[in-house]
């Protein structure tokens, strides 16, 4: 299992933490954002393999910022899934 930490862009969190075994997502950690809405994110996130969490999250926006704090954890899974190819 490996960890990464991905600074957000846009959003109110300013990071993402979680571990990846190249396939599935665990023990995902918003730092900021809006504790109902991470939380939540977080939970279901858990054990969830990694194309399908960015298939289900890419694109969410909040508020018109053009991004989200879901939408940004599709944006850091991709950029891990990217370095392992």
């Amino acid at each position: 299992m490996k960890s990464y930490s991905y600074k957000t862009k846009g959003t109110c969190s300013r990071e993402i933490d979680f571990e990846t075994d190249g396939r599935t997502v665990h023990n995902v950690k918003f730092c900021g954002g809006c504790s109902g809405n991470t939380q939540g994110i977080e939970k279901l996130a858990e054990g969830m393999e990694i194309d399908k969490l960015i298939e289900l999250l890419n694109g969410i926006d909040c508020n018109g910022r053009g991004t989200s704090c879901p939408d940004q954890l599709a944006c850091a899974l991709r950029e891990v899934k990217n370095q392992a190819i």
